[in-house]
């Protein structure tokens, strides 16, 4: 099958899209699948106003549309609500192309975050952006239901996976964060993900139990919290066998956001043997369960039960997401058309 994806995040950024659109993409390609991703790298862009690291690309409907023509897609995917998408999104319905489209992002909370607007504001252009998708795919039952309260109906279910190959209990930890537990006592607390203030970080950094805060990723609030903060050790970004080794250091994974819709990391976490410590909320009441991570509505509390929490339970649990799996289901949610028999996508 040819398989289009039009999304406005992708590599360079860091972040959980981004992660999970490429390793789709290379499982459909492992599966003999061949996918075109139209992404902002294509196209002239600028940088979003207060997050200069997402680039808004001025994609044009005509341009847009004669990459999916000349591809001739079986099926279109739109990943995320911004100017590529809109240009794809155009260009199916004008020629009444059944596409699919996922919430990947609580992005009325997130501008709501950063700029002080409503959500509801927000959320009447989401709705109207995936009002005429065959189906809109969520990745947890809890982001099912806020769909569904904003009047989006068509929704499938798209879980999320860990690259089982990269991270697993087996990992050698890295030996600087570990270097931390030895110089002075008290458990290593790792966060992984964007420095940026919709993902609630300094929550995490004002937690009082005791031990070694450390922070992996890169952001725009970065420089700000590290002043704030200089007892915290902020790492910068990791990748790969790199990031492996952190998780591995590490005695509990501490993820402190409220407006996630998944949470990537948790499961690469718990694959890792590392139990996790959250709030209550949309991605953490989805993925946790009794045994592998604590849910509290004081942080602190929810760290010091989760340092008590199996290893071994951790990484079986995690292991049980898996990039094939989801793979799957994003296939089984496509709107697939015979273009031997329909020519919608001609240009």
């Amino acid at each position: 099958m040819r398989i289009a994806i039009a999304t406005d995040a992708w590599s360079p950024q860091v972040n959980g899209v981004v992660r999970t659109l490429q390793s789709v993409r290379a499982e459909l390609e492992r599966q003999g699948h061949e996918v075109l991703v139209v992404s902002p790298d294509l196209f002239y862009s600028m940088p979003c106003p207060t997050y200069p690291e997402i680039r808004l690309a001025f994609a044009r409907t005509a341009a847009v549309g004669k990459m999916l023509a000349d591809f001739r897609p079986n099926a279109i995917h739109l990943a995320t609500e911004g100017p590529v998408c809109l240009a794809a999104r155009r260009w199916c319905l004008a020629r009444n192309f059944p596409f699919t489209t996922a919430y990947h992002t609580q992005f009325p909370d997130y501008v709501s975050a950063r700029t002080g607007i409503d959500p509801g504001w927000i959320w009447r252009y989401i709705t109207w952006f995936h009002w005429p998708a065959q189906a809109v795919l969520a990745s947890t039952p809890s982001i099912a239901e806020t769909l569904r309260a904003h009047g989006l109906t068509r929704i499938r279910h798209w879980g999320r996976g860990v690259d089982l190959g990269t991270f697993g209990a087996d990992v050698a930890p890295d030996p600087a964060i570990r270097a931390l537990a030895a110089a002075a006592p008290g458990p290593v607390q790792l966060y992984v993900g964007r420095v940026a203030i919709e993902k609630n970080i300094e929550a995490f950094l004002e937690s009082t139990h005791p031990g070694h805060k450390v922070i992996v990723g890169d952001g725009p609030a970065r420089l700000t919290l590290q002043a704030k903060y200089p007892e915290a050790h902020f790492l910068g970004p990791k990748f790969g066998a790199d990031l492996a080794a952190a998780y591995a250091a590490a005695d509990v994974f501490v993820f402190p956001s409220k407006t996630d819709t998944f949470g990537l990391v948790m499961i690469e976490a718990l694959a890792s043997g590392l139990p996790v410590a959250a709030y209550p909320v949309t991605g953490p009441i989805d993925v946790l369960k009794p045994g592998v991570g604590v849910m509290a509505d004081d942080l602190t509390v929810a760290i010091a039960a989760a340092l008590t929490l199996d290893r071994g339970a951790c990484a079986a649990y995690g292991r049980g997401f898996t990039w094939e799996a989801s793979a799957r289901q994003f296939l089984d949610a496509l709107a697939p058309v015979d273009l031997r028999q329909d020519e919608r996508a001609a240009a």
